[in-house]
């Protein structure tokens, strides 16, 4: 029988910002921007591409880009359209609402309207910081490392210079990045999972003791 999906995820918990994963390796999550390439000068471009490979050349640790593409729900804005149809006073502005509330009906009629979301996911193990030979040696025998609240503390901080390196290189290509916290990325693994209720803009209700 097929299990379910916390059995299937590597994924063990979410604190303080953390992804842990089952063999106790941890990742952050950087959510980046994106810019329109093809509208930039020749010259800007290749400064992007040059900066951008300067960044790569810079990492001495692997990174996870993921791209994620989701059905555009712009129910409250039709919405908040006939609202303002409704409350016009001018027969014209009024009459100028509804062509415009008609136009994007018919727009995304003719097919989805999708939007992009842009992450990068930045690992880190234990076996990584220097002194843990304990670590090292479960790594080898393939049994699962202890990760106990100072090994995790040690571990983070070293994470967290790792994303803040990765936001910097990304910066410098023109990117803005922010870090995602618990409520965050517990909201982002609920949509991957759960893309159609996400679409019309439903997410649960995360309990506070989850939120560290």
């Amino acid at each position: 029988m097929p299990g379910t999906t916390q059995q299937i995820l590597e994924l063990d918990q979410i604190k303080e910002g953390v992804i842990v994963l089952k063999n106790k390796a941890i990742r952050g999550v950087l959510m980046v921007s994106s810019l329109n390439f093809a509208l930039k000068s020749e010259e800007e471009q290749n400064a992007i591409i040059y900066q951008f490979q300067n960044f790569l050349n810079s990492l001495d640790f692997s990174l996870e880009i993921v791209a994620q593409s989701r059905r555009l729900n712009i129910t409250s804005y039709l919405e908040k359209l006939g609202e303002l149809e409704n409350q016009q006073e001018n027969e014209l502005l009024k009459i100028q609402t509804a062509e415009y509330q008609k136009f994007i009906k018919d727009l995304i009629a003719g097919g989805a309207i999708m939007s992009k979301n842009f992450f990068v996911v930045v690992p880190f193990t234990l076996i990584e910081i220097p002194g843990i030979k304990e670590a090292k040696g479960a790594f080898k025998k393939e049994v699962i490392p202890t990760l106990d609240e100072e090994r995790f503390q040690r571990c983070k901080a070293q994470l967290w210079q790792r994303m803040e390196f990765v936001a910097l290189g990304l910066r410098r290509c023109g990117l803005q990045c922010v870090s995602l916290n618990t409520s965050e990325l517990i909201e982002l693994f609920w949509s991957t999972y759960h893309p159609e209720e996400s679409e019309v803009g439903y997410y649960p209700e995360i309990p506070p003791e989850l939120i560290q």
